[in-house]
């Protein structure tokens, strides 16, 4: 897909991505503390059933599972060996479950490592690390680049340099922040937005973070101050951890569209669920929102 091909799709209105992949993994098997991705590469079957799930509700885009496959995350579990095939593979699972049915996105994220001087890691590992994992997306064919869960602006720029010394596919970012916008490496995520759109980034917003009653001022800086649409992924409210460490989500499918509901008032045009949110969410969305 080409950035403008995107940019015209953006144009017919909201564009209506998948929910929660983690979250539901676990509900569905997935044991805790497993690497996401090679979980989800031994078991297709059920990852295409989620992502079957979220197109029959709604979803027109889906996330492909490879949010941490990148070799810096990989290699933290032992698994950086595996990096090309947890990328190429897992795109081929996602596209197999939804078909032309929905768009797969090639999802990135945050290593964890903040750059200099806050950190130790260089903007050249970085990059490479970037490109890296892009080119084997790109290879496997994704229409287009979603980085999410981001925690500075820094890394951020860097991916856009990335995608950009790779390809020139459409490219969504979002960061995870306070409810008040701060961002947990510094920063706020409004001005950090509008520098990503100088960069040429085709989206940009929050996705985890807080639950989507407590996005609605951010949103609206966001749209007042960008041209670009803005994406919201906002997790289903504040999760309450049990004793066993589980996480319990404490917004309902109904309360969570009602509050994307007011998010589109608000300026967002690229909407999903983060963590907690399942198929229903995205149907109880598209109820309210289509």
């Amino acid at each position: 897909m080409t950035k403008q091909e995107f940019k015209k799709l953006l144009e017919r209105g909201p564009l209506i991505l998948d929910g929660a992949t983690g979250s539901n993994l676990r509900l569905m098997g997935m044991p805790a503390g497993v690497c996401t991705e090679k979980w989800g590469n031994e078991h297709p079957e059920v990852i295409q059933r989620l992502q079957k799930s979220y197109v029959d509700a709604g979803s027109m885009a889906v996330y492909a599972p490879t949010f941490m496959a990148n070799r810096i995350s990989l290699k933290n579990v032992g698994l950086e060996d595996e990096i090309r095939k947890l990328n190429i593979e897992n795109v081929r699972i996602s596209r197999e479950a939804v078909g032309d049915r929905a768009l797969v996105a090639g999802n990135l994220s945050t290593t964890s490592q903040p750059l200099e001087p806050v950190g130790t890691m260089t903007y050249e590992a970085l990059l490479e690390n970037y490109k890296e994992q892009i080119e084997y997306l790109v290879e496997a064919g994704v229409d287009y680049l979603a980085a999410e869960t981001l925690l500075s602006l820094e890394e951020a720029m860097v991916i856009c340099d990335a995608a950009a010394e790779v390809c020139e596919l459409p490219l969504t970012i979002s960061f995870t922040c306070e409810g008040d916008g701060r961002m947990y490496f510094g920063g706020d995520v409004v001005e950090a937005a509008a520098a990503l759109q100088e960069m040429g980034v085709d989206a940009v917003g929050v996705n985890c973070s807080v639950g989507p009653n407590q996005l609605t001022a951010i949103v609206k800086n966001l749209k007042n101050n960008l041209e670009i649409p803005v994406l919201v992924k906002p997790n289903a409210g504040v999760p309450q951890i049990d004793a066993q460490g589980q996480a319990h989500y404490n917004m309902e499918e109904e309360e969570f569209a009602r509050c994307m509901l007011e998010l589109k008032k608000a300026g967002a045009s690229v909407m999903g669920g983060c963590c907690g949110t399942t198929p229903q969410y995205i149907e109880k969305m598209c109820d309210i929102l289509c």
